[in-house]
């Protein structure tokens, strides 16, 4: 197939178009994004006629966030807003073994169906060493940007999903979201983003001074799951408002994380296959490194001790062992299920897990665990819902709808 390639003089001339997934992180992303020259636009056009691009362009057995993705983008390119001439595409890449590594064929096959193959480049965004003839690099400086931007979008969103369901005025939990993002953009134009002990201090101060309501505990609910269908209130319809509105406390891990789970996936290559001889050592740091990043938030919760604090990664790694083989890594493979175990062990009984209907590695790792979970925790409350673009929101809310019936009712009888 030919296709247009990305070059470094397109920074200067072109659009780039990126799928929605991350509300918050992805408004610092893009700012530094453009700090290294990139005109960067993420896509906020939802609605049927995004699953209908997708339907159009994807074949409705592939998985639901590929679907979600390129027909987030084919309606963007048909929408007249952008010049078709001056637009790049882009895409992430984890290399995985399913749709982790096909997107960006996928993304040139719908391309190819209008006749835009060869007039719209793609950027991959990938550590796997796909894409060889792009341009397109990841320089040191613009991946420390880009670490931090992740941790304090993580920060943000774990404290938004503890204040948000107790604010009194609708709305004050994300002006103060919005205003504190725009502070953390100005740290990054003038270099003060490493300050982050700094950074978390005033960041608590922010949230702790949204008006709430705490006279009534609400029940919390951890979200699992594909990491698109996670996340994404595109993918799940708005899961974490949808909790929020019917009076629970939604629990997200960070997506770090999932970064962080990647790093170790390398280390378990290192361990039981040989692989990654030369880098494993510089990968191992690096993991290390993160974690104690991530630690200096968790401190800071503890610490000021209004908030609880998020888990430390070193603990999610041990809580999986016992349960599933660190050698199961397709999808979100031994994460997932350690992700579930360590939210019962905090004190979070009740769990959704979010995938999309049919992927074969999250069905096995979430649903296929659950058994052996609830050998372990009974008390657990665990229900999955698939997404798909046939799936109906009224039956995905019904089910969801049992859970909270259940986390209430076990809430009550715990209380007696």
């Amino acid at each position: 197939m030919e296709y247009a390639r990305f070059t470094k003089d397109m920074k200067e001339t072109h659009t780039v178009l990126v799928p929605s997934m991350l509300p918050i992180h992805f408004k610092l992303l893009k700012q530094i994004f453009k700090k290294s020259g990139f005109n960067i636009v993420v896509l906020e056009n939802t609605g049927d006629v995004v699953r209908e691009e997708g339907l159009a362009h994807v074949h409705n057995d592939t998985c639901y966030p590929a679907l979600l993705v390129i027909g987030q983008m084919m309606d963007a390119l048909k929408s007249g807003k952008y010049d078709l001439d001056h637009t790049v595409l882009a895409i992430t890449q984890t290399g995985g073994g399913c749709r982790a590594s096909n997107y960006l064929a996928l993304l040139r096959k719908a391309l190819e169906m209008e006749g835009w193959n060869e007039r719209i480049p793609c950027l991959s965004v990938n550590f796997s060493g796909l894409e060889k003839d792009s341009e397109f690099e990841l320089t040191l400086p613009m991946l420390i940007r880009l670490l931090y931007g992740f941790l304090y979008g993580d920060a943000l969103m774990w404290l938004k999903n503890q204040v948000k369901p107790y604010e009194i005025n609708k709305g004050d939990t994300d002006k103060a979201i919005d205003d504190f993002v725009d502070r953390l953009i100005q740290d990054f134009e003038s270099g003060r983003y490493r300050n982050s002990k700094r950074i978390y201090r005033d960041m608590i101060e922010a949230m702790k001074a949204v008006p709430q309501d705490r006279t009534q505990k609400k029940i919390r609910v951890g979200v699992v799951g594909e990491i698109y269908m996670k996340y994404s209130p595109l993918g799940n319809s708005n899961l974490e408002d949808y909790l929020i509105d019917e009076g629970f406390e939604p629990v997200l891990s960070g997506v770090i994380d999932f970064g962080l789970y990647c790093l170790e996936n390398s280390i378990i290559d290192y361990n039981y296959y040989h692989m990654h001889e030369k880098s494993h050592t510089w990968i191992a740091i690096g993991k290390d490194i993160i974690i104690r990043m991530q630690r200096t938030f968790i401190n800071a919760v503890k610490n000021e001790g209004t908030f609880i604090p998020p888990d430390d990664f070193s603990e999610v790694i041990a809580n999986g062992k016992g349960f599933i083989n660190p050698g199961v890594k397709m999808g979100e493979g031994w994460l997932l299920t350690s992700e579930v175990v360590t939210l019962i062990k905090t004190g979070v009984n009740n769990i959704i897990s979010a995938q999309p209907f049919g992927c074969l590695p999250n069905h096995i790792v979430a649903k296929g665990m659950v058994h052996k979970i609830k050998g372990e925790f009974p008390d657990a409350n665990i229900v999955a819902i698939d997404y798909d673009p046939s799936a109906s929101k009224v039956n995905q809310e019904n089910r969801i709808r049992l859970m909270l019936a259940n986390a209430k009712l076990n809430s009550t009888l715990g209380d007696i």
